[in-house]
């Protein structure tokens, strides 16, 4: 199967993305492009990704807690709570490829829904690199209090598209080394 971008911008196909456990996340194709003969797609989820943060006290601070990771062994004995109060909101928890999705109606963003975190990174200007949550449920699990949120800008994934059209993740290390042929596919496309 060969792709090109006229047979993805009238209709914007879906495609199935598989991780190394199995799982799948269904996304919509936004852009393809080939490197070195190898089919790649841009890719956006259907379902809202979201992400579980825990909150731990501040050791230097007794009145502020920080906001952490959910380690990827934990999140197991997370979901059946997470899902419960998702539910509460009509909203549905689950365990997709490359990241924790919702389906369902997402609410409108307010302000005190909202949060900036710091993400470790620095920007090209030599600044925080940072990402915008909205927050969509809290919950407590063993004495620990967690948020379930999603990114306020859109997950958009890269994965390799083999030619009887499954899709698989690029793997962290071969992404980097592909990404500067990848960021030149993807802005010649859009000019």
């Amino acid at each position: 199967m060969t792709f090109s971008d006229s047979d993805f911008v009238q209709d914007r196909p879906t495609i199935a993305v598989k991780d190394e456990a199995g799982r799948t996340l269904m996304c919509q194709v936004e852009k393809t492009f080939a490197i070195a003969g190898r089919h790649y797609a841009l890719l956006l989820p259907l379902d809202t990704p979201v992400e579980i943060f825990a909150w731990e006290p501040d050791d230097s601070d007794d009145d502020t807690d920080t906001l952490i990771d959910v380690e990827e062994s934990d999140i197991d004995e997370l979901l059946p709570t997470a899902r419960a109060v998702l539910a509460e909101h009509d909203l549905t928890l689950q365990r997709s490829a490359v990241t924790l999705s919702v389906s369902g109606e997402i609410p409108e963003p307010h302000e005190e829904d909202c949060f900036t975190l710091d993400i470790g990174d620095i920007d090209a200007d030599g600044e925080p690199d940072t990402e915008e949550f909205q927050t969509l449920a809290t919950f407590f699990h063993e004495e620990i209090e967690y948020t379930i949120c999603t990114p306020m800008d859109p997950l958009l994934l890269f994965a390799e598209v083999s030619s009887e059209g499954d899709a698989q993740m690029i793997p962290p290390e071969e992404f980097e080394r592909l990404r500067p042929e990848i960021e030149s596919s993807i802005f010649d496309v859009l000019e």
